[in-house]
């Protein structure tokens, strides 16, 4: 019978059409704009802009969006994280926790400018690997480029922090520099200790990188906190240490929680 066939046709066209514009932006709108995909994403900070001032990103700043509305980040010294909503092209952020690690001048003031202005809700444009946050007046923003995550053997590692169980300190006041370390394919870490290069054998076994310590090392005088820096490392790297690899982000540490923090350098022209 034409009729039924016609009413049947036109029921779920209906449905679609109420479905189309429900919380749409007014007149006009027939579809839902998507919430911004940014689960399971993450994105190097490359720059801030509060009340219009524009500062660029120390490395290692990034952000990564997790799991049921879960930010966390890097400001270029410390550790902090959020809560976040999406809702169609909308990020609304609560910020929720930061470490408290010392930073140098300049970090502090960027570390200053990236807090006030990564809260509330901010829109948010997603084109190619670049994802800028904004404010509705555009007087403040976060740019970020879409960064891939390094591997554990053949990446430089910049040593950023140290660990004591549950609490994260920094590197002593000058010794933040060269302290850096690259585990090889061919059985062996190399690097530098915040004063001296060394050189150890190493194997990965499961989340375990065994050290086959006491490292070789050259015999250069440092200053007093690089020194005191290598001493700590020295000590740390050797024997076997617990691996956690986050994207971007390797944590070490040995049986009594001792360990450090390190970040992936960027390569050459990035």
């Amino acid at each position: 019978m034409p009729k039924p066939r016609a009413l049947a046709a036109l029921v779920p066209l209906l449905l679609l059409t109420a479905c189309g514009t429900e919380g749409g932006a007014g007149a006009g709108s027939g579809t839902l704009s998507p919430d911004l995909p940014v689960t399971g994403t993450h994105w190097r900070i490359d720059a801030v802009t509060a009340d219009g001032s524009r500062s660029a990103a120390p490395r290692g700043a990034r952000l990564d969006f997790g799991e049921n509305g879960r930010a966390e980040g890097n400001s270029g010294c410390n550790h902090f994280g959020a809560t976040v909503a999406a809702h169609g092209d909308t990020l609304t952020v609560t910020p929720r926790e930061i470490t408290q690690i010392g930073c140098p001048e300049d970090q502090e003031r960027f570390e200053k400018a990236l807090l006030k202005v990564f809260g509330g809700p901010l829109k948010g444009t997603i084109a190619d690997d670049r994802f800028t946050l904004a404010s509705a007046d555009g007087r403040d923003s976060v740019e970020m480029s879409n960064e891939l995550g390094a591997p554990l053997r053949g990446t430089t590692w910049k040593v950023d922090g140290l660990l004591a169980g549950d609490t994260a300190a920094s590197l002593p006041a000058g010794s933040e520099a060269k302290a850096r370390f690259v585990i090889g394919e061919g059985g062996r870490v190399t690097g530098n200790l915040g004063c001296n290069n060394f050189s150890a054998s190493a194997r990965v076994e499961g989340t375990t990188l065994r050290i086959e310590g006491p490292a070789a090392t050259t015999r250069m005088m440092c200053t007093s906190p690089q020194m005191r820096l290598e001493t700590k490392l020295y000590e740390l790297l050797d024997g076997p240490l617990t691996y956690r690899l986050d994207h971007r982000t390797l944590t070490l540490t040995d049986s009594t929680g001792e360990g450090l923090t390190a970040t992936a350098e960027k390569p050459a022209g990035r």
